[in-house]
């Protein structure tokens, strides 16, 4: 089955404009995160907003995290953020910690608060994309960044944003491993997760991985079914819980490292609603009467979620499980 990659429109219209408190106003500005480095293991570091495991704790967005890893040739960093301002404060942590040249860049998905930063690396620097980020790029560029001004602020940095092509593309269902020198590290595709070009990165050595927006954050944030295709998402989720020790470390898109036990929730609320919207379409019920069924009290806490639950994933879910 041909993916699909969700689109600047979509995610404008579901997003922005369900889950901004103030017309206009975005849910994180760009022009005020400040990014916060925390080493894991040597050579090994996550980056995320410095107000970060407060807001997630209430339940609240948090704005885009990443990482970078330190090899003796140089180093990778993952996601290059939203505009030139976080980028920089990414390229000073790494400045500051390891004084090595960035010599890749990936970019989990093609979402632009993941890789617009691109053109505002060191020319040296090999940027890593999915295949589909980067046909998304070619063909949805210019509409992208126009959504993306409106939902996230004129202002903010995306006006000068250029497209960047990628240099290093990787398949459906590929993996690459890349020497750091010390430092091995695989990126991966487990499958659709959230958009067609979800890309896992995966240090070995310190058992720590980046997921992307699949997690969008530890408990009780929900897994958004952007894309549709529910049954997939479900199955990548679990692949990557497999994939991971129960030791290791996790990054999600927009939050603080987080445990593998963590991802079971987000796993669980995706069980759930597979089943109970089964249920209701084996019962004959419409999508609305299914989206008034389906309620999952269990799942509660998150700021976005009488958006999300109800507005998207259900929807999503009862529209995948009825084509099935």
């Amino acid at each position: 089955m041909k993916r699909n990659i969700i689109t600047a429109a979509l995610l404008a219209t579901t997003f922005f404009g369900a889950a901004t408190a103030t017309a206009n106003e975005p849910v994180w500005d760009a022009n005020k995160v400040q990014l916060i480095s925390e080493k894991l293991d040597d050579g090994v570091y996550a980056y995320y907003p410095s107000d970060a495991k407060e807001l997630e704790s209430k339940g609240l967005p948090v704005a885009t995290s990443g990482g970078f890893i330190v090899g003796d040739k140089g180093v990778l960093i993952i996601d290059t953020m939203l505009n030139k301002r976080l980028n920089m404060q990414v390229q000073g942590m790494v400045k500051a910690e390891a004084n090595k040249p960035i010599i890749y860049a990936v970019n989990t998905s093609s979402h632009g608060d993941h890789s617009y930063g691109n053109m505002y690396l060191p020319k040296e620097t090999k940027i890593i994309q999915h295949q589909e980020t980067q046909n998304y790029i070619d063909t949805h560029f210019e509409h992208d960044t126009k959504f993306m001004m409106q939902n996230f602020g004129k202002n903010r940095g995306i006006e000068e944003v250029l497209p960047t092509d990628a240099d290093i593309l990787v398949g459906d269902g590929g993996k690459i491993t890349l020497d750091l020198g010390g430092k091995m590290v695989e990126i991966m595709d487990f499958g659709f997760a959230q958009t067609g070009g979800d890309l896992f990165i995966w240090e070995p050595e310190s058992k720590t991985m980046w997921t992307g927006n699949p997690i969008v954050a530890v408990k009780p944030s929900l897994p958004w079914l952007l894309g549709g295709h529910l049954l997939e998402t479900l199955e990548s989720l679990q692949e990557v819980r497999a994939f991971l020790p129960d030791d290791a470390t996790v990054i999600p898109g927009h939050g603080s490292p987080m445990t593998p036990d963590d991802i079971q929730w987000h796993i669980d609320y995706l069980e759930a609603v597979k089943t109970q919207v089964q249920a209701a379409i084996d019962d004959g019920l419409t999508l609305q009467e299914t989206v008034a069924k389906v309620q999952l009290p269990e799942f509660t806490g998150y700021a976005l979620r009488n958006w999300v639950h109800p507005g998207l994933n259900v929807p999503a879910a009862y529209k995948d499980l009825s084509a099935k």
